[in-house]
């Protein structure tokens, strides 16, 4: 969970501006814990970050809300009306346009195009819609918080997705979304012998090197939790056999079976 400063940080904006999004109903915001702060989870770091993004591209705070609840459709007329406006304005505002242009994307709000085509690549494998949501939801706060690692992490993600095995691990988590969770023991059997495999040829670090902080490695893990939940309990399996973590893959002392 994270502190309102923590929050701020993280989706690159101020405190303040936290505290107007609260005003505007633009961002809920939460109880008070028993210290009497404010704590945030991973969801409030997403929506943030989609709110700045789209405060950024010359969106006004009246339509944020509404662009953000809208269907495809309708966002995308609400983009083009948007987008008419902005030509009449001054020179200026040209940077604004060439933003705004690239809301009708989906995906390209907020993410780079190697991260889209990674997620394209997933829906191809024919992996659940929701699962490629929450893989989605998952790069949005690792691409504002460390874009120059982007290029990277999305190469080494394409190296992963050439073996068949992570393609099944995809597909069967989508699966484990309606209760069909009888494929997790052997699917954490297979992704523990293809990591112990990987680390044996590439190294450990390869495995699990995202340079990221506990507090941030954490709270993308909870994302992942709190979206797809059978992801949890892959986690408890994969660590009986070896391995643990989601968001940063370590090797552990086997767990009793």
């Amino acid at each position: 969970m994270l502190t309102i400063g923590e929050l701020a940080a993280y989706a690159g904006v101020t405190v303040r501006a936290v505290r107007h999004y609260h005003a505007k109903g633009l961002l809920p915001e939460p109880e008070r814990d028993h210290s009497g702060y404010r704590r945030y989870g991973a969801g409030a770091a997403v929506e943030l970050i989609k709110i700045r993004t789209l405060a950024e591209a010359g969106v006004p705070l009246a339509r944020v809300r509404e662009l953000l609840d809208a269907g495809e459709d309708e966002f995308a007329a609400a983009v083009a009306g948007i987008d008419r406006r902005l030509r009449a304005e001054i020179r200026e505002r040209q940077r604004h346009r060439e933003r705004i242009a690239r809301l009708t994307a989906g995906d390209h709000l907020v993410l780079p195009p190697e991260v889209v085509e990674l997620l394209d690549r997933l829906r191809a494998l024919g992996v659940d819609e929701r699962i490629v949501q929450v893989e989605r939801d998952g790069w949005i706060p690792l691409v504002a918080h460390s874009p120059e690692r982007v290029p990277e992490w999305a190469a080494r993600k394409r190296e992963h997705l050439d073996d068949p095995l992570l393609a099944d691990f995809y597909r069967t988590l989508g699966q484990a979304l309606d209760g069909d969770d009888s494929r997790l023991p052997g699917l954490a059997d297979h992704l523990a012998a293809y990591l112990t495999r990987t680390a044996e040829e590439r190294g450990e670090d390869y495995v699990g090197d995202t340079d990221l902080a506990p507090p941030f490695a954490e709270l993308m893990d909870a994302l992942a939790f709190d979206t797809a939940p059978p992801a949890r309990r892959l986690i408890d399996l994969l660590r009986e056999r070896g391995w643990t973590g989601w968001t940063k893959l370590e090797r552990v002392a086997p767990d009793g079976r």
